[in-house]
């Protein structure tokens, strides 16, 4: 079983982190389990314009056959303006709405205000819905204050809300 993780953001450094480190959690439970992590950053994705798939760049085809090829799914998100930022959106636009569709997707999102937490539930989670993803109920909201200077979240309440979201990643997905 492949589960790939997706940073959602073409900067910083904690959404990608956190991600990571949720998904080595799966990994400590689930050790057959392959694991990538896909940051946008890394990638040249062009913006959705209709277009047919290839007629895209390659780092925008090589993202979304990744994607396609996974069987579950960790998607980080920071807050930006009280919503997710512009290039996991663009990603979102590129999918065919079968991609997540009966798939596990969990998701982690990072912020610097607690009044954000809601973002998940009200941004990524109808998108996903829409997409018919099985979405875990424990999700995680990490707000910045949690991380330390390597970005690795150490707050004992949010690393077990972690573990909580491995485990039920790993037991829907059957990993």
């Amino acid at each position: 079983m492949k589960l790939l993780g997706i940073s959602g953001t073409i900067l910083g450094a904690k959404t990608s982190a956190s991600v990571n480190q949720l998904m080595e959690m799966v990994k400590e439970k689930h050790p057959s389990t392959e694991t990538e992590l896909l940051d946008l950053k890394d990638y040249k994705l062009e913006f959705m314009d209709g277009r047919p798939l290839e007629e895209y760049n390659e780092g925008t085809r090589k993202l979304i056959t990744k994607i396609k090829e996974a069987d579950a799914f960790i998607i980080g998100s920071p807050v930006y303006q009280a919503s997710i930022p512009g290039p996991l959106k663009n990603l979102f636009d590129m999918l065919h709405p079968d991609t997540f569709r009966g798939k596990v997707t969990g998701l982690v999102v990072n912020g610097g205000s607690q009044k954000h937490h809601l973002v998940m539930e009200y941004h990524l989670r109808p998108i996903l819905s829409y997409f018919r993803a099985y979405i875990p109920p424990n999700n995680v909201f990490l707000h910045t204050s949690e991380f330390n200077e390597e970005n690795k979240v150490t707050d004992g309440e949010m690393v077990k809300r972690m573990e909580k979201l491995a485990e039920e990643i790993g037991n829907m997905a059957k990993l």
